[in-house]
């Protein structure tokens, strides 16, 4: 079963993927022709200074290459734009480990300086946020694709109890919504206005139940619980014993 049936294109996870790996991608690819419009030798490892970073043609053909490959997955989306940030990220990580320890050595091959690992590892660190974002954090909700899709279940879209609850749900909201609508635009007959005002009326005694066990799992004592017309009962109540 491919994953990317559980990552659709209006999935919001598969949006931020994206948005992810083409922002960092096109950032990474005007830092790339920038250093290159300066004309920077190749191999030198006296790089030219760049957006606040060291530079040579190097690391400029590189940045260009990395950046164009972020663009790529973002275009592709899903699971690929994911995996390629995440992956991405990690090379960036490494490589301030490693030009760490090359740092004024003739094998500072991309002409770092220590605003460039300070970068590195700055940027390897947020590539992999973004990149493993919403598939291995802790507490994952039952519905996120990528716990659906590692215990084999279907994806939510395609779950027959799933669409058959989010229809039941529509078909019961319908109603109550052009009840609104009617009473809004006031062309609403007597019965759809009472329907409205019971709803609202069971908003309220749920709000207010609400609020009623809040302050009892606070531990709040019965005469300290607060009333949903009056809600600066314990304000007052409190005012009371100090004076």
């Amino acid at each position: 079963m491919r994953m990317d049936r559980y990552l659709p294109p209006e999935h919001p996870l598969n949006r931020f993927y994206r948005v992810a790996a083409a922002v960092f991608g096109a950032c990474l690819m005007v830092f790339g022709v920038l250093g290159l419009a300066n004309r920077v030798p190749l191999f030198t490892t006296d790089g030219i200074d760049v957006l606040g970073l060291s530079s040579n043609g190097l690391l400029a053909v590189v940045s260009i290459v990395v950046g164009a490959v972020l663009v790529a997955a973002a275009a592709w989306g899903g699971p690929v734009a994911s995996t390629t940030t995440a992956a991405i990220g990690v090379l960036f990580f490494l490589s301030g480990l490693i030009n760490l320890g090359l740092l004024h050595t003739p094998w500072n091959l991309f002409a770092f300086a220590m605003s460039n690992v300070v970068f590195s590892f700055v940027a390897g660190l947020v590539l992999m946020f973004f990149g493993f974002y919403g598939r291995v954090s802790g507490g994952l909700p039952e519905d996120n694709p990528y716990v659906r899709y590692r215990h084999h279940e279907p994806p939510v879209q395609e779950d027959p109890e799933s669409v058959i609850a989010d229809e039941r749900r529509i078909s019961e909201l319908e109603p109550m919504c052009a009840d609104e609508l009617a009473v809004a635009e006031n062309h609403a007959t007597p019965e759809q206005r009472r329907r409205v005002t019971a709803d609202r009326l069971e908003h309220m005694r749920q709000e207010r139940r609400r609020a009623y066990d809040h302050y009892r799992e606070a531990g709040r004592t019965e005469q300290q619980q607060i009333s949903a017309q009056n809600p600066w009962a314990d304000f007052q109540q409190e005012d009371g014993a100090r004076g």
